[in-house]
């Protein structure tokens, strides 16, 4: 099929552009999570790695370093560096969150325990620094390492953040920043880093994952709320069962009247949840427009993406990832 094909998904266009770069990135995956003496650990990560995922992250990695002329071989490197990065957060997240789904399928924790999940996911941490310094460039291992600890932070705001009913939407998107558009950013800022782009590239590239990554979170907080359980690889409403406060329910507590506020306290902030709680919150949202409103904030954060690769030369690959920009928020219109 031609890649230029409109009927496909950006994603699957843009994988499709870089199928022989993917397939050397993941053979290099499959190479870096094998272990001699711990064979719980390819089969915990393979679990993950073969679950169909997307690999968008990776993707932006190379979709970067290919647009702005790289033809070397670290970008493969850094592209498995960042699955792997993305790849360890998610077990350390189900057993945060004590999921059961995920991308569709049961959880590492569930099949396995929580121990195997973390550890393994330490282990492809320490991993994913080993393949990030064979490219040999500190300023690259300072982007990487830096928006590791920016994740992790991120996560940690979020364990104080998700219950409280003062948490604003700027700590939203301080959390945002550090469990999602951490890595968006880093992937494109070091895929234009190691193919020498101009200072104004590698800053528009940079902004551009940061922008895709925060509209990509907003855009799965929504489908909680009304997306389909097979599509979005858990189950509608899993984030207020969680008592998540996402941007969609935030907008609609700061619009709170004292009934409404009695109800997010007891469902949210103490956590005593019964039948028919989910259909009230998704009422009191759509009252107060919660979810349109985030959908535009989706929508502002898109436009933003778009415009910060004005720098980046005219390529094919640079159309992809502005379709794939309007494709995030698609998934919501």
């Amino acid at each position: 099929m031609d890649v230029d094909d409109v009927s496909q998904k950006p994603h699957d266009r843009l994988g499709q552009w870089l199928a022989a770069d993917m397939d050397a990135v993941n053979a290099l995956i499959r190479d870096r999570m094998a272990s001699k003496h711990a064979p719980r650990i390819p089969e915990v990560t393979a679990h993950l790695v073969e679950a169909g995922g997307k690999r968008l992250r990776p993707m932006l990695v190379l979709a970067a370093a290919r647009m702005c002329g790289y033809d070397g071989p670290f970008h493969i490197h850094l592209a498995a560096t960042v699955e792997f990065i993305h790849t360890a957060t998610l077990l350390h997240d189900d057993v945060v969150d004590e999921s059961q789904r995920r991308r569709g399928r049961p959880t590492a924790n569930l099949l396995w325990d929580n121990k195997s999940s973390v550890l393994v996911g330490d282990y492809l941490f320490a991993r994913s620094f080993q393949l990030m310094v064979e490219a040999d460039r500190i300023d690259i291992l300072g982007v990487l390492s830096n928006a590791s600890a920016t994740i992790a932070e991120g996560e940690v705001l979020q364990l104080t953040a998700a219950q409280d009913l003062a948490t604003t939407e700027d700590i939203y998107l301080q959390v945002v920043r550090g469990k999602t558009a951490a890595l968006f950013a880093a992937a494109t800022e070091v895929g234009g880093m190691i193919a020498g782009a101009t200072d104004a590239q590698i800053a528009g590239l940079r902004d551009y994952g940061d922008a895709l990554g925060i509209a990509f979170q907003i855009v799965d907080d929504l489908l909680d709320y009304g997306g389909v359980a097979d599509t979005i690889g858990k189950n509608t409403g899993d984030d207020f069962r969680e008592r998540k406060l996402t941007l969609p329910l935030i907008k609609a507590v700061a619009q709170a009247n004292e009934d409404e506020r009695a109800f997010w306290t007891r469902t949210i902030a103490e956590g005593e949840q019964v039948e028919g709680d989910l259909e009230q919150a998704m009422a009191i949202m759509a009252r107060h427009g919660a979810l349109e409103a985030a959908r535009a904030d989706a929508l502002a954060w898109i436009d933003t993406a778009k415009s910060a690769l004005d720098p980046l030369p005219d390529h094919a690959l640079k159309a992809m990832l502005l379709d794939l920009a309007d494709y995030v928020v698609a998934r919501i219109r």
